[in-house]
């Protein structure tokens, strides 16, 4: 069967699921429709006139699953779209649905695998490709592929691994098709579940190591952020380094205590201390940390908690 001839149905909504749907596009697959929320996908898909579909629910919206019953799709393709697939709708496409899913499974199912990964410290992620079943990021694996998450932020690890998603679809689709690629069953005894993350959960305890709070700040912003408190009032902290041997040996031994070494602005932690890159205090804009402490001379000496 032809690329063309193969009626793809899009699942997506936000930043992640864009180079996914854009390669389908660039090179020719049919997608004749979209199932999305209000996001980037929504926005691609209606400036490249494909029919959007927004039900609400899944389950209960009989419309939506008539309407996608008469887009007569061949195969489904998800890429975080946030909601469950019912078995009615999963049973239609004669080649199943796909996921394109941001870890290295049966690792990190769920919601949140992109933070999880960088907030444990794990030096490699990766995608999957599965097939997908009535259980959340269940289904038999059909590819991977590793990647080396370095000093990555969440935002440029996520737009690097949707990218490494698409061109890894782009590698098995055809071959799935054709049969040439079989489903493997995941080891479910190794499989791991991530969460949602909240304001609490941002929280920095700065008796921790720096490493951990680098891991933290680097996962969870800029949703939920990562915050602290400083003189009764909230502060976020958006970016920050780990300070490199010298700085650590000069900076303040106290846990939440700022300093200045040079033109860095240090916090102590636990063990070892943070260069501060950015900080935002409640009610204003992000700002560099040298300009904030030029309108906070106080700023040096205090105590964070």
């Amino acid at each position: 069967m032809t690329k063309s001839k193969i009626r793809i149905v899009f699942f997506g909504t936000p930043e992640f699921a864009i180079p996914v749907l854009n390669i389908l596009l660039n090179n020719e697959y049919n997608v004749s429709g979209v199932f999305t929320g209000q996001g980037p996908v929504n926005v691609l898909a209606q400036k490249r006139k494909i029919k959007v579909f927004q039900p609400v629910s899944l389950k209960k919206d009989e419309l939506a699953f008539e309407e996608f019953k008469d887009l007569k799709p061949d195969i489904c393709i998800i890429a975080a779209y946030g909601k469950i697939i019912p078995q009615k709708f999963l049973d239609i496409p004669r080649y199943g649905f796909l996921n394109i899913h941001p870890s290295l499974l049966p690792k990190y199912r769920g919601p949140s695998p992109i933070q999880t990964a960088i907030l444990n410290g794990d030096k490699k992620t990766g995608v999957a490709i599965i097939m997908v079943d009535a259980e959340v990021d269940h289904g038999p694996l059909l590819a991977s592929q590793e990647f080396s998450i370095s000093n990555f932020q969440f935002l440029k690890l996520q737009d690097e691994l949707a990218k490494l998603g698409a061109k890894l679809l782009m590698e098995i689709l055809p071959k799935y098709i054709n049969g040439e690629i079989k489903p493997k069953e995941q080891n479910h005894s190794q499989a791991t579940f991530t969460k949602m993350f909240t304001r609490d959960d941002g929280r920095i305890n700065w008796d921790s190591p720096a490493q951990k709070i680098y891991n933290q700040i680097r996962a969870l912003n800029p949703e939920p952020g990562t915050w602290t408190t400083w003189k009764g009032k909230v502060i976020n902290i958006p970016t920050c380094d780990v300070g490199y041997p010298q700085v650590a040996s000069l900076a303040p031994k106290a846990p939440g205590t700022i300093g200045k070494i040079g033109t860095d602005i240090v916090i102590g932690t636990g063990t070892g201390c943070l260069i501060l890159k950015s900080i935002q205090l409640e009610g204003g804009k992000i700002m560099d940390a040298k300009s904030f402490v030029n309108g906070h001379p106080d700023f040096i000496g205090s105590q964070l908690e």
